[in-house]
């Protein structure tokens, strides 16, 4: 079993910067891939990045460049460092883990209740 709980997320002006955080209660953080999502209001939720549980990233196009996800196995924690944010960064961010390496939401189990990004223009 896997709990996630986020923080982080606030309002931000266009072209600010932003850190999430995911703390994870889970016996071996390192036995898991973890994701962020994201759901904009009236969107599909959506893949924004994710990390293997070494290290290895990799990132929606959208946000390529911009974000930063990175992992911390000793403090079982996950990141997402956002830059140069958009009005359309806007969204509920989601932390996720799983043990498969993937990109689809429906390979991750285990969801955190989500923070609210807002980039006012």
């Amino acid at each position: 079993q896997v709990q996630l709980l986020e923080s982080g997320g606030e309002l931000v002006q266009a072209g600010g910067s932003l850190r999430l955080s995911c703390a994870a209660s889970v016996r071996t953080f390192s036995d898991y891939h973890m994701g962020w999502f994201r759901q904009a209001p009236g969107k599909e939720r959506e893949f924004v990045a994710r990390i293997s549980w070494n290290g290895v990233s990799t990132y929606y196009a959208l946000v390529k460049g911009r974000f930063t996800i990175s992992r911390d196995n000793r403090k079982n924690t996950v990141h997402l460092q956002m830059n140069s944010l958009k009005p359309e960064d806007t969204a509920v961010y989601y932390c996720a883990a799983t043990t498969r390496w993937s990109t689809a939401q429906n390979e991750y189990p285990y969801w955190g209740q989500g923070t609210q990004v807002t980039v006012s223009s």
